[in-house]
């Protein structure tokens, strides 16, 4: 019996090219229905909006089925361990996708679960994310190995799953953030130590500087309860058009969504020609169909 193949981080999976391979194929409408008969269960403890219907269609769109658990809807919030919520699951349905603040959580799913655990988003990291994000470079600009990104405001898991898609799919990454807000050192050096071109700056137009494409994200996520001191130490990484000017003439706007226009990016970089929002958003669900084919075999 072959190992059961979970997408829980990109450090952890060795093939994502293969995996956006397959999602560019469902996207340009080969492929057909593979997982017809198969179901996917899927956990929110957070609330969402691209991650549920992204990942719902997609699995409509490749034949199977959804099961979807709120918070409130599974005995995971009343006390049972994720050890037996995962064995159990494992006898109802092919898959399972998780939304959850804790990493652990994760971690424990895909211990004990026998059919494959994704990562449908923790406070650690966002890789199904990740995937739509490099998906849509490639679209608008080739091949993302060789190029420069700049992350500009939190040192959150989304920076984190930027830091190790640098180093899976080779680009340069430049971070500016607060040194109160830095990125997870872990996983900082565990690029250094896989011979990634990741630099940490303070400066977001030493970062931005000629870079092919900019990148921002929230300054306050679900949960966080610091929100006037965190944008006190923000406000000097808003992405406006004097920050994108220092960019390459031709590089792009990416932004995970939800955006708080005014805050970390203006309106006129938002709904301006370099940006790629809405082709992102999209992508999540062209991205997350590969990742539940590989997944599902």
């Amino acid at each position: 019996m072959s190992a059961v193949k979970h997408f829980l981080d990109l450090l952890d999976t060795a093939t994502l090219r293969g995996i956006l391979d397959l999602g560019d194929s469902f996207k340009k409408g080969a492929g057909g229905t593979p997982l017809t008969g198969k179901t996917l269960v899927m956990i929110f403890e957070k609330p969402s909006t691209r991650t549920r219907v992204s990942f719902q269609v997609g699995m409509q769109q490749l034949g199977g089925q959804v099961v979807v658990l709120g918070e409130r809807d599974s005995q995971l919030g009343r006390g049972e361990t994720v050890a037996d919520t995962a064995r159990v699951l494992s006898r109802y349905a092919d898959a399972i996708m998780i939304r959850t603040n804790d990493p652990e959580k994760l971690r424990q799913l895909a211990e004990y679960a026998d059919v494959p655990v994704i990562n449908g988003l923790t406070d650690a990291s966002h890789p199904c994310q990740l995937m739509a994000d490099v998906m849509t470079f490639e679209d608008h600009r080739g091949p993302i190995a060789g190029r420069t990104v700049a992350w500009v405001g939190d040192g959150n898991n989304m920076a984190t799953s930027w830091i190790h898609a640098a180093v899976r799919f080779g680009f340069s990454l430049r971070l500016a953030c607060p040194s109160e807000l830095a990125p997870d050192a872990g996983a900082v050096q565990w690029a250094k130590d896989q011979g990634g071109d990741v630099m940490l700056t303070g400066e977001a137009a030493t970062a931005v500087e000629a870079a092919d494409c900019v990148v921002t994200d929230t300054w306050v996520s679900m949960g966080d309860a610091d929100a006037e001191a965190r944008h006190a130490l923000l406000e000097p990484y808003q992405v406006d058009e004097a920050l994108m000017g220092r960019a390459a003439a031709d590089a792009i706007f990416m932004h995970c969504l939800p955006a708080h226009r005014g805050d970390e990016v203006t309106d006129q970089v938002i709904e301006g020609e370099q940006s790629v929002v809405f082709d992102e958003a999209e992508n999540r669900l062209h991205a997350q169909k590969g990742i539940l084919a590989w997944c599902l075999g």
